[in-house]
């Protein structure tokens, strides 16, 4: 390999996803048993919360968390599930501004799936039916976080 073709190939844009893992999984059933007699049609809330940081040069770590809560009519809480869904992934040689975009969209696009999994999976597993999350738009989010500061 020529040295021109080793400096091309150290420039090249590098992001890749080195590990991803559920950091923290929690799952409350307050009024259980009662709430498996009763027939409910519960709201579901959803809230969605994303956060960075960087660990190492080229590292950085980034975690969705989720937090679902069913209520019923009386305002009783059903279930509350919440998980962070969090990644590692390796940034290299890409611009600064890039950089938080990738963090703030691309990151959370590649981790919100899992965490999705995992709510539906233990809120089956707690008894009740599956909760199906739509799909987050995190580039609107990100372009609205932006206009805001």
């Amino acid at each position: 390999m020529s040295e021109q073709d080793q400096v091309q190939t150290e420039a090249q844009p590098v992001f890749s996803i080195e590990k991803l893992y559920v950091k923290d999984l929690s799952l409350e059933v307050p009024h259980a048993p009662q709430v498996f007699l009763e027939n409910n049609d519960p709201s579901v809330d959803m809230r969605v919360a994303t956060e960075s940081q960087k660990l190492e040069e080229e590292f950085y770590e980034v975690s969705v968390t989720v937090t679902v809560t069913a209520k019923m009519a009386d305002e009783r809480v059903m279930f509350l599930n919440e998980v962070t869904q969090s990644g590692i992934f390796r940034l290299a040689n890409i611009p600064d501004d890039d950089v938080q975009l990738l963090l703030a969209v691309a990151c959370p696009n590649i981790l919100f799936p899992y965490a999705r999994e995992t709510i539906s999976s233990t809120v089956t597993r707690a008894g009740f039916p599956p909760v199906l999350l739509a799909p987050i738009n995190f580039e609107a989010l990100y372009q609205q976080q932006q206009q805001n500061a």
